[in-house]
This record gives C-alpha cells, sequence and structure tokens, in this order.
C-alpha cells in the first residue's frame, strides 16, 4: 500500500514558468507585441506552437533551448525533497502532471538525474521537426468546463488511479503538490484521506483559501508549503502514521 505523490512542474518542482523562461532565446529576450498579443485564455498551448515556430524561424536552436531550460533553478528545498521521494521508493509511487511540454520536462530531469524519482509524467507532447523546430500537441481533448483545452489535471489523475487500480495498486492517500490555478480542479476532486499541498502565495492557495471562506466544501485537508523541506516533514509523517 504506497502513496501517490502528484506534482506539478511549473513553479512547483521548478521555480519558474518553463513557457516563459523560454523567451531568453528570443531576439532581445522578448516575443513581437502581435505574437504576444496572440495568446487567447484556455488556448496556451497553441501559443506556446506559435512562440516555438517564432524561435525557430528567428534561428534559436535545440541546444541552446536547452541550455536555458536545464539553467531554470529548482524550487526551495526541492531537491532535498525528490532525494527524501527516492530514498524511500517503496513507500511512494511518484507521478508529475503538467501544462509544460515533454521535451522541457525530459530535459530538467536529465540534467538533474531526477528521472528515476518518478513513475510516470502527463503532459503536452512536444517534439523537434525536421526543420528543427520545437512543436507541441495538445495532451488531451476533454469536457471539463474548468480547464485549459488541452488538459485537465482531473481526468489525468483519475484515470492513472483507475489503471493502477486495476492492475492490483491501491493508493492509501494522494498528496497532490502544486501551485496554479489549473491545479485546482483535481483537488477540489481529492477525498479525506488526502492532501492537498498549495504552494503559499501562489494561485492554488489563493483559490483554495477563498473556497474556504465561501464555505465551499473541500473532503482532503490541506497544508501549505514554502520549501519542500517542509514536504518531507509532512510525508515523514505520513509514514509513520
Amino acid at each position: 500500500m504506497k502513496i501517490l505523490l502528484v506534482f506539478d512542474f511549473d513553479n512547483t518542482i521548478i521555480d519558474d514558468n518553463s513557457d516563459t523562461w523560454i523567451v531568453q532565446c528570443a531576439p532581445e529576450k522578448k516575443l513581437p507585441i502581435e505574437l504576444q498579443d496572440s495568446y487567447e485564455k484556455g488556448f496556451w498551448t497553441e501559443f506556446m506552437g506559435r512562440v516555438f515556430k517564432y524561435l525557430g524561424d528567428e534561428g534559436v536552436r535545440e541546444d541552446e533551448m536547452k541550455r536555458a531550460v536545464t539553467s531554470m533553478p529548482f524550487t526551495l528545498g526541492m531537491v532535498e525533497l525528490l532525494n527524501f521521494i527516492r530514498k524511500n521508493k517503496d513507500k511512494f509511487d511518484c507521478i508529475i502532471i503538467s501544462d509544460s511540454n515533454s521535451v522541457f520536462i525530459d530535459w530538467v530531469l536529465e540534467a538533474t538525474s531526477f528521472h528515476d524519482v518518478f513513475d510516470k509524467v502527463f503532459t503536452n507532447p512536444a517534439a523537434f521537426n525536421s526543420n528543427g523546430h520545437l512543436t507541441v500537441e495538445s495532451y488531451h481533448a476533454h469536457s471539463c468546463n474548468r480547464c485549459p483545452k488541452n488538459l485537465c489535471k482531473n481526468v489525468v489523475l483519475v484515470e492513472f488511479v483507475d489503471k493502477q487500480l486495476q492492475q492490483g495498486v491501491n493508493y492509501t492517500r494522494i498528496v497532490y503538490i502544486g501551485d496554479g490555478g489549473n491545479d485546482v480542479c483535481p483537488v477540489t476532486f481529492l477525498k479525506k484521506n488526502d492532501v492537498a499541498m498549495p504552494r503559499k502565495g501562489y494561485t492554488l492557495q489563493k483559490t483554495l483559501s477563498r473556497m474556504s471562506q465561501n464555505l465551499e466544501p473541500m473532503e482532503s485537508s490541506v497544508i501549505v508549503w514554502s520549501s519542500g523541506v517542509e514536504i518531507i516533514s509532512h510525508l515523514q509523517f505520513l509514514i509513520k502514521e
């Protein structure tokens, strides 16, 4: 009987947003106004597709993008947390559900040798095409009206847990570690044994705090964190239970 740890990537594992970080590769480290203005709410992946095409057209190469992405800092205490999980893999399964893309996450996990900590990564598939441009696709289509068009993290989480159950893996609880608006949906579906761990000062924490003020029901417990070291303390408490 294991605990399932679910991580977001941007502003959770790494202390920035990989999609906005990559803009430093653009000429003068900024995007043209008309490209910036082309973003439509809920269609971030399509927007990033245009950003990657622009970078490719401007001659930005794969190795340059890789150097930028792998220079992103980890969030405080996150390296310690991932090492703690690695030492206790008999007690935890660990997945990432992220609205970043598979290339960026692979680069970071490979550069930091943390691939083995994660059992699965769910994110928008990306690849370099024959022109050397990075292309990105939506992870899936879904009918949830709370989430961006390309990814409902709750759908992903429920499907993963169901699939694991079919293979005889039943989790004692889920611990969800995230920060953003698109983490709200999966967190509100957590059950009473589960733990929502929003990062202090970020959208997820502000939203959950507003929900509790409005007395909107939430079954799971909520524990706010600023450093991965605080998450370690809570996980140590859970595995002793």
